[in-house]
């Protein structure tokens, strides 16, 4: 879950993070400096160098394409070592190519912790000018050089590359636009096949990445085959989280209203997102649930969703507190009131209608606005029998009152309109009542 890696939630879920600036070697003493007094051990795995363990204060990237921390890569080579200390291969050159993007994140990190540094002066506020000068052509650098090893590297290159690239892809919009101007996408969606899990894993979640950036959701799914890869994935991924962010790509690509149309229109895609609804965990369910709306948006899609079986499965997911997706679930529902047979199955269930008026009382804002989008919806044009069930319910009215008088601006309206429709399916049956007296 993340990761869209959004949020759901309007964004896709797990990669996203702070936009960094890439910096310079030419300027690196001062930043060595300052980046050496951070004291806490609390940082993330992916900062740690593998072979001292600590924090990778000048992290640079050997031919392998592993990274590691230059002090500690730059003894095990002067030892007479030439092998990659991490996966044993041989080094076809010894050199090391800074890592401008980790070097980023971390002082960033060591900033946004409120880890103290040992400089402040104003002639290192003139460094970081200079180095974010120079920040575009680091990126891009970094960029050519891990797609050099996606194009040529052994499996083991290719994964580490991989990775790189995903978490480059997490630190802004420009470092998104130079990783597919470098030609990143098409290399991506071909690890998508891999039979390797680690590779399958960090290609999607580079791509849902990458998809952040509006003109690389275009150069997606124009890339060949890219966006039936990632249904692919999402139906028989190697690992959950390579399906739930392959879930988190569909719904970052479906924000544009045309590929609504596209990928809906994939006979696999909806079926695909509806499995991951029942199987995944909180984040997947709530990922498949955010691309399930995204796609419902569009009507033509509203039947292939409920056709596939979506409304047992929101309906249930809205009786498991432990699914943690209600308001998702609720979002959808409200959506599907629009397609025929949705509305039918909804009104055929028993236990819906108690469901929604239990969410009156206990939601969220969101979630109160939907379920009482949903009551009026099922008992308005032709909904009489559900009506009915509803006054049946002697905690409905009180509800509808207090939602009507204390709920948001929408909520309140829509109350007060189902409360007149009560009240006049109310008079009708007395009305029938005193007829047949």
């Amino acid at each position: 879950m993340v990761e869209l890696d959004v949020d759901s939630r309007g964004f896709p879920k797990e990669e996203t993070c702070s936009t960094s600036q890439q910096q310079r070697s030419s300027t690196s003493s001062r930043t060595l400096q300052d980046l050496s007094s951070c004291s806490s051990p609390q940082f993330p795995d992916e900062f740690r160098c593998p072979i001292s363990l600590d924090l990778m204060i000048d992290p640079v990237i050997v031919a392998s394409g592993h990274t590691y921390d230059r002090n500690s890569i730059a003894r095990w080579i002067n030892s007479g070592h030439h092998t990659c200390p991490k996966s044993g291969q041989r080094l076809i050159h010894m050199a090391l190519i800074p890592n401008y993007a980790l070097k980023s994140l971390v002082h960033q990190w060591c900033s946004s912790s409120k880890t103290k540094t040992s400089s402040s002066s104003t002639a290192g506020a003139v460094d970081h000018i200079s180095v974010t000068k120079s920040a575009a052509e680091a990126a891009k650098m970094t960029a050519e050089f891990l797609v050099g090893k996606l194009a040529m590297g052994s499996t083991e290159i290719q994964n580490q590359a991989a990775y790189e690239l995903r978490l480059l892809a997490k630190t802004g919009m420009d470092n998104r636009r130079v990783i597919a101007e470098a030609g990143a996408i098409p290399f991506l969606t071909s690890l998508l096949r891999s039979s390797d899990a680690r590779i399958q894993e960090n290609a999607v979640t580079a791509l849902l990445n990458l998809s952040i950036y509006d003109n690389n959701k275009v150069l997606i799914t124009a890339s060949g085959g890219a966006v039936d890869s990632i249904i692919t994935v999402l139906e028989t991924g190697k690992t959950m989280e390579a399906r739930e962010n392959a879930a988190a790509a569909i719904f970052s690509l479906s924000m544009i209203d045309g590929y609504k149309v596209s990928i809906g229109g994939r006979p696999r895609a909806i079926p695909a997102l509806l499995g991951l609804l029942k199987e995944g965990t909180t984040a997947g369910k709530r990922d498949a649930a955010s691309a399930l709306f995204n796609l419902a948006v569009y009507n033509a899609n509203k039947a292939g969703v409920v056709g596939g079986g979506a409304v047992p499965l929101l309906i249930e997911a809205l009786m498991d507190d432990k699914a943690g997706i209600t308001d998702d679930a609720l979002a959808v529902l409200a959506l599907l009131l629009g397609c025929g047979e949705g509305l039918e199955q909804m009104r055929k269930s028993r236990i819906l209608v108690p469901l929604l008026v239990d969410l009156l009382r206990f939601g969220s804002a969101k979630g109160k606005e939907n379920a009482i989008t949903l009551l009026l919806g099922l008992c308005k044009d032709g909904g009489e029998e559900v009506a009915r069930r509803l006054l049946m319910n002697p905690r409905s009215i009180p509800c509808l009152q207090s939602l009507s008088s204390d709920g948001s601006l929408k909520a309140r309206r829509k109350a007060d309109a189902l409360l007149r429709l009560l009240n006049r399916c109310c008079s009708h049956s007395q009305h029938s009542v005193n007829m047949g007296n």
